[in-house]
């Protein structure tokens, strides 16, 4: 058995994303593996969703022990197993708590560690180094997660080569994919404690983009003609944008506001559409917080997110060095 531990500084560098694109590699290839994540601060839902990934029969809350209970736990659910996953946090020093507990939990599994981190224009290659050098000759190598595709070449040439020169190779420069970060109509609606008022059977169609209203109406079918795949969110005091959205491609309409609700025009033509209303008694400020940090925070718990993924890592992660860090 080997033990991989994914590691960030950063919360929300997208460990998950790189263990379930990792996983679906490795599983294609018939390997038998295992997930934990120990209590560092975390997200929710990282270990309900790599058990549904992986089929694990462990409980969500196996898979989550303390960080002292984490060897044991490893050897349990790895008995049998090619790969653990097992991801975690590093502080922002080596003498931070978070640090020095991810060295010794490493040294206990003699795990592999690869780091993730989302790209930033503030990246510093000295503090990370600083950090990472702790797990020594345990450390493959860094992922830099997100990176928008007007920076991969800045990256591929310029920052990579720092890194690499600090001793820590680059396994992958991983653009940014909107289609990743998509939420579908019942997220949407559940993030913003909202109701969905019509054609809740399409609760399950995918949200890529949000939108808020237009200034008039004059500029709202250009203006919302710009993106698809959106969610439209509107004052309730305005079913002249909320009119105007619906003549754009639009997934859903969200609808804000402590007010009477939706005018009969507006609901009939959404109707006639094939478009959810939601319905949400927060203001607009707050209903596109809610749906940004959960675009955000979104995970890939479709099918079609995960092919994508794995594509992506296809294309854009070294494979070949990775597999020969682990021994395979």
């Amino acid at each position: 058995m080997v033990a991989l531990f994914i590691v960030s500084v950063e919360e929300a560098a997208g460990k998950t994303a790189i263990a379930a694109g990792i996983s679906k590699r490795l599983l294609g290839e018939g390997k038998k593996l295992s997930f934990l994540k120990p209590a560092f601060p975390s997200q929710e839902g990282d270990a309900a969703f790599m058990k549904q990934l992986l089929r694990l029969a462990e409980s969500a809350d196996e898979l989550s022990p303390s960080v002292e209970g984490t060897k044991e736990v490893a050897d349990r659910v790895g008995a049998g197993k090619d790969v653990v996953i097992v991801e975690g946090r590093c502080g922002q020093s080596p003498q931070s708590g978070m640090s020095r507990d991810a060295y010794q939990l490493v040294a206990a599994l003699k795990a592999k560690v690869l780091v993730v981190e989302a790209y930033s224009p503030e990246l510093d290659k000295m503090k990370l180094a600083a950090t990472y050098k702790g797990f020594g000759r345990n450390l493959v190598g860094i992922v830099f997660n997100k990176v928008p595709k007007s920076q991969l070449e800045k990256v591929e040439k310029q920052i990579s080569p720092l890194f690499s020169d600090a001793g820590m190779p680059v396994l992958g420069e991983i653009p940014e994919d909107r289609t990743l970060l998509t939420i579908t109509i019942g997220e949407v609606a559940a993030a913003i404690q909202g109701e969905i008022l019509n054609n809740a059977d399409k609760s399950g169609e995918l949200v890529e983009n949000i939108m808020l209203g237009a200034m008039s109406v004059d500029s709202g079918l250009e203006y919302f003609g710009r993106k698809g795949n959106k969610a439209v969110i509107v004052k309730n005091d305005r079913p002249d944008m909320q009119l105007a959205a619906l003549e754009t491609p639009t997934r859903c309409l969200v609808i804000s506001g402590n007010g009477t609700g939706v005018i009969g025009s507006v609901r009939d033509h959404a109707e006639s559409k094939g478009i959810p209303i939601v319905l949400s008694k927060s203001d607009v400020n707050t209903v596109v917080t809610r749906i940004e940090d959960t675009m955000a925070r979104s995970r890939f718990n479709q099918e079609s997110k995960l092919r994508k993924l794995a594509e992506i890592m296809e294309a854009n992660f070294d494979f070949k060095t990775f597999y020969r860090a682990l021994g395979f």
